[in-house]
C-alpha cells in the first residue's frame, strides 16, 4: 500500500538516509524502513520534504513531467524590485537552460517562520527582502540560481508547499514528520 509522509527538514540536514560524516541525515529524524525522498531539498535549504514507499508515487511528486507546484519562501540580499520579480515570473536564462515561468510575489518578513540555526549572516549595510516563488521544474539549486541571475542572491530558502500540502496549514513543526493523505496533493 502506498504511503506518504511530510517532513519539515531543518537546515544542515542531508536528504539521504545513509550516514554523513559532517551533517545529520533523514535517519536522525525518521525511522521508517522503505521510505525514500520524493525529490530533493538541499542541505542548506529548509522546509517541506515528502517521502514515500512507492516508486511510482515518488516519480509523480518529483518529476517535472507531472508539474506538481512547489512553493518556496526566499530571503534575498537587497530590496528586490518589480523588474526582478517580473523577470523571475517570465523565467530566466541559466547557464544550461531557460526556466519555465514561475509565480512570484513580494512577501512581508514571515512571522510564523522558525529561527534558523545557525542564523543567516546579514550585513548591516545591506537590507534583505522576502519573496514567494512557485515552480514546477525543480532542477538542481534552481531557485537559488534564478534569484542570483536577477541580481538578488538567496540567503535563506524554505519550501513551504508541495501541491496543496502546506507546512503552516498542517502545522508541521520543524524536525517533525507525519503521515499525509495522498489526496492532499494535486496528483493527476
Amino acid at each position: 500500500m502506498s504511503s506518504l509522509i511530510a517532513f519539515n527538514k531543518p537546515f544542515n540536514v542531508v536528504t539521504q538516509f545513509s550516514a554523513h560524516e559532517k551533517y545529520q541525515t533523514l535517519k536522525d529524524y525518521i525511522s521508517l524502513p522503505g521510505f525514500y525522498p520524493a525529490g530533493r531539498l538541499d542541505t542548506d535549504s529548509e522546509g517541506l520534504l515528502l517521502l514515500t514507499n512507492d516508486g511510482k508515487l515518488q516519480a509523480k511528486i518529483s518529476s517535472p513531467k507531472f508539474k506538481l507546484p512547489k512553493t518556496y519562501w526566499v530571503q534575498v540580499e537587497g530590496l528586490i524590485d518589480r523588474q526582478a520579480i517580473d523577470r523571475l515570473t517570465r523565467g530566466v536564462q541559466l547557464k544550461e537552460f531557460h526556466t519555465a515561468p514561475a509565480i512570484v510575489a513580494s512577501l512581508a518578513e514571515p512571522t510564523n517562520l522558525w529561527q534558523r540555526i545557525p542564523p543567516i549572516r546579514e550585513r548591516k549595510t545591506i537590507p534583505t527582502s522576502w519573496i514567494s516563488i512557485t515552480i514546477t521544474e525543480g532542477k538542481n539549486r534552481q531557485v537559488r540560481r534564478m534569484c542570483a541571475a536577477v541580481g538578488f542572491p538567496c540567503l535563506r530558502l524554505v519550501r513551504v508547499q508541495i501541491g496543496k500540502y502546506n507546512l503552516f496549514t498542517h502545522q508541521l513543526p520543524l524536525g517533525e514528520w507525519r503521515s499525509v493523505a495522498i489526496g492532499d496533493l494535486y496528483l493527476r
